[in-house]
């Protein structure tokens, strides 16, 4: 079973920031949803494995909720 890798593993992690935010620059807000559904998709599709996948899943929920908490609380 494979596990979800959450420590840093990118290798230029600064670059790929960038490589997004350029995605991103002259999209409206519809289309930039948009292009982050489908990058979410492709990588899902990389990725392959509906166990990482869920679990991946839960990771953001969980950060988001976390995120939320603190901020209200």
């Amino acid at each position: 079973m494979t596990t979800l890798i959450t420590d840093p593993n990118l290798d230029a992690p600064d670059d790929f920031y960038e490589a997004l935010i350029d995605a991103h620059q002259g999209l409206d807000t519809a289309r930039s949803h948009e292009l982050n559904a489908k990058l979410v998709l492709l990588l899902a599709n990389h990725v392959g494995r509906l166990d990482v996948l869920r679990e991946a899943l839960a990771a953001a929920r969980a950060s988001v909720e976390r995120r939320a908490a603190g901020a209200t609380g």
